[in-house]
């Protein structure tokens, strides 16, 4: 008898529904529908089976590959079991890699189908980032640095696929926007990385917060999120307005600037407004988005 036949569907499938970070699903569904749509002006078929892809399928292969790889750090780590991720049980975790493979491949065979070479390209890039940011051999997350910048590619890439595979022209204020967002990727994942510190050393993970320190890291991202807003200065209008939508972030990250290795648990009272800050966030960049609809329309 094996293993899995102990576990019901019902918990089969609520381990496999939290793993996939149910609250973070839009973070990577909405880059891909807005810059698919923009460009295209359209809702087709390539649009809704790409938006359901990047909701559910990517964010269950990217989370849940993590909690496999992550198993003997979350342990360890309090805040694992809810909106932060689940803790597998150990016979799930076939199940899950299974899980995400299955359910990720006749989204990307329509894909493949329906794209152009260069976008198989950025489509293939974007999921070996998410296989190898946590699987071995290469699991970047942890390498310092490689760790934040493959994270932020998690979410900045859905945007650029999208803006690919409609046949997007690409100008400097359409790139200004992707390093902006690409800079606040970077900033949200060196935040998270804070509060892990303790749980990481103990599992002998490394991380930028590991490598640098919590205070260091702390400040890094408050210079990655103003680095964000900058940055959209100098995009097409209405973008710049979205650099106010940078002052959230930093008045969430700031308390925490003084933090310590020893007391970097409590950043997680941080990353738990952040979780919020992201939906009042994705609000604005949606007024943003038809605004700029309704002037180049």
């Amino acid at each position: 008898m094996s293993s899995t036949e102990h576990l019901p569907v019902r918990r089969v499938v609520r381990d496999l529904f939290v793993s996939s970070r149910p609250v973070s699903w839009i973070n990577t569904a909405f880059p891909f529908a807005a810059a698919y749509l923009l460009t295209t002006r359209q809702v087709d078929a390539v649009f809704v089976i790409g938006t359901l892809f990047f909701l559910v399928p990517y964010n269950l292969a990217m989370y849940g590959i993590n909690d496999v790889f992550d198993y003997e750090s979350d342990l360890r780590n309090p805040r694992k079991g809810g909106a932060h991720g689940a803790v597998l049980d150990r016979r799930m975790h076939g199940i899950t890699l299974w899980a995400a493979g299955l359910s990720c491949l006749p989204f990307v065979v329509f894909l493949v189908i329906a794209g152009s070479p260069l976008s198989w390209l950025v489509l293939a890039l974007s999921l070996f980032f998410v296989v190898f940011y946590s699987a071995p051999p290469l699991r970047l997350k942890e390498r310092p640095f490689a760790d934040s910048v493959t994270s932020s590619i998690h979410f900045f890439s859905p945007a650029v696929y999208g803006l690919v595979l409609a046949g997007a022209v690409w100008t400097w204020q359409l790139a200004a926007v992707i390093l902006a967002f690409a800079l606040w990727g970077v900033a949200s994942h060196a935040f998270g990385a804070v509060q892990d510190v303790i749980a990481d050393r103990e599992a002998g993970i490394s991380s930028i917060a590991t490598a640098r320190g919590a205070r260091w890291t702390v400040w890094f991202a408050l210079a990655c999120y103003a680095g964000a807003g900058v940055v959209m200065l100098a995009s097409a209008w209405p973008g710049p307005l979205a650099a106010i939508l940078a002052l959230p972030y930093l008045a969430a990250v700031w308390p925490y600037r003084g933090v310590t290795d020893e007391t970097a648990e409590t950043a997680t009272r941080g990353w738990d407004r952040f979780l919020w800050i992201n939906q009042i966030a994705g609000f604005g960049v949606t007024l943003l988005l038809i605004w700029y609809w309704v002037l180049t329309g």
